[in-house]
């Protein structure tokens, strides 16, 4: 892509259409080539000024944004960040029906505060729409929406393993393709990193454990990890996992920028696990995770990248693809049949 970012932004709030406005205007590789204040005006704009990346509210009048993304990705497909409020309280875990749909990521809506500083408060926004404006997107395909056949599970597998998953950008939707086609028996303990903007995770919880068979929760201290169950990192903590079996969360510096980091998590496991891990990466930006994979592989763990063609972003999965011998590259809609898989081959063996 060359020139300038084109940005088209979505919300039926005139101040933060102006905030959004005013803070992606302070980059001079961005430009504002439209601002709509509903879905329809939005899908308008997508139609007839195609630009690079567009921002969305969900919550509008005339068409709501979740509407508005099916239109954008049956008809004109384009990056889609979604900007929203963390006032949904119960309702919250609907944000995630966006990224189904095609969205690409959420943030948090810019708060009056930016007005101060708009450099300094919104760097993160502009970073990440610049990255998500690249992304090569497709129309949405049914087939994204098709529902899997739950995995029956083979007789008598080996004990206890722990299967450690780390993901980023796309990853919620990944997640939900791998856990909701575990049965409520499956053999094996979960723990997960996933990056996400602050306020989100407990509401991923909530969208996962509709469609999920097994347990899934927001890791606390002290949690042990069992089979069944699939412990989240919380926003803020790195997730480390003791000797014991036993989660601590840990306020430590971020690694790769993030904490949680999902280098803490994965070595933790492999240092407590060692060849009972089974470490996967999954879509997302940047390499958090991939050092992680490299202690999982030393130690005698398996390790499964998810591949190219069913990545979102495919950034973490093709570092650790480049930098180590993983075990299994495999499709999204593979992996949990490879997971089986590997479980099986150790009891046969």
């Amino acid at each position: 892509m060359s020139g300038k970012i084109r940005v088209v932004i979505t919300d039926d709030s005139l101040i933060a259409r102006e905030l959004i406005r005013k803070i992606l205007e302070t980059d001079d590789q961005i430009e504002i080539v439209g601002v709509a204040k509903n879905g329809k005006e939005a899908v308008e704009m997508v139609s007839a000024l195609k630009p690079d990346i567009i921002t969305l509210d969900l919550r509008m009048p005339v068409m709501d944004g979740f509407k508005a993304i099916e239109q954008i990705m049956a008809f004109n497909p384009t990056p889609i960040l979604v900007i929203t409020a963390t006032s949904f309280k119960k309702k919250q875990e609907i944000v995630f029906e966006a990224l189904a749909l095609g969205a690409l990521d959420i943030v948090v809506k810019p708060s009056p505060e930016m007005w101060v500083d708009f450099s300094r408060a919104g760097g993160e926004l502009i970073k990440k729409l610049k990255i998500l404006s690249g992304i090569p997107v497709v129309t949405h395909l049914q087939g994204k929406k098709k529902s899997l056949k739950k995995i029956t599970l083979p007789g008598n597998l080996k004990g206890f393993k722990v299967i450690a998953i780390g993901a980023s950008t796309g990853g919620p939707q990944a997640l939900l393709r791998i856990l909701s086609r575990f049965p409520s028996d499956f053999p094996a303990g979960i723990v997960v990193v996933q990056h996400i903007a602050a306020g989100f995770t407990e509401r991923l919880v909530e969208w996962l454990n509709k469609s999920c068979k097994i347990s899934v929760q927001v890791a606390k201290d002290g949690q042990k990890v069992i089979p069944g169950q699939a412990l989240i990192a919380a926003n803020g903590n790195h997730s480390i996992i003791d000797e014991n079996g036993l989660v601590k969360l840990s306020k430590s510096s971020p690694v790769n920028g993030h904490r949680p980091s999902i280098d803490i998590l994965f070595s933790s496991v492999a240092s407590v696990y060692k060849s009972d891990t089974i470490g996967i990466i999954l879509t997302g930006m940047g390499k958090d995770g991939v050092e992680g994979m490299k202690r999982i592989k030393r130690s005698g763990g398996k390790t499964i990248a998810q591949d190219k063609e069913s990545c979102v972003v495919f950034g973490m999965p093709k570092v650790a693809i480049d930098n180590m011998k993983i075990d299994k590259i495999v499709t999204l809609d593979r992996i949990a049949s490879e997971i089986i898989n590997i479980l099986k081959e150790e009891k046969d063996g």
